[in-house]
């Protein structure tokens, strides 16, 4: 997770919220989508780091499962090697 694209996010929310609250005040619809539309790109932002990470754990979760299967068959060899003499 970069915790600077989070911050990224959080800004972009609350720029967001006060343009979308200062449309609604003046009744400024432009200024009102206006926001909205930044507090759509937050929640994209996030949704992007959010699958960074799961991809990043699966990745973690494929590695270990990797060097397990290794490990076992390096295992299974060795006790080949040692019926075999």
């Amino acid at each position: 997770m970069s915790l600077q694209e989070r911050a990224k996010a959080a800004a972009k929310d609350i720029e967001g919220k006060v343009e979308e609250a200062l449309g609604n005040v003046t009744g400024d619809p432009e200024r009102q989508a206006s926001g909205q539309a930044k507090q759509v790109e937050a929640d994209v932002r996030n949704a992007s780091e959010d699958v960074k990470d799961k991809a990043k754990d699966v990745a973690n979760l494929v590695e270990e499962k990797a060097k397990d299967v290794a490990d076992a068959v390096k295992a299974k060899a060795r006790e080949a090697k040692n019926a075999i003499d």
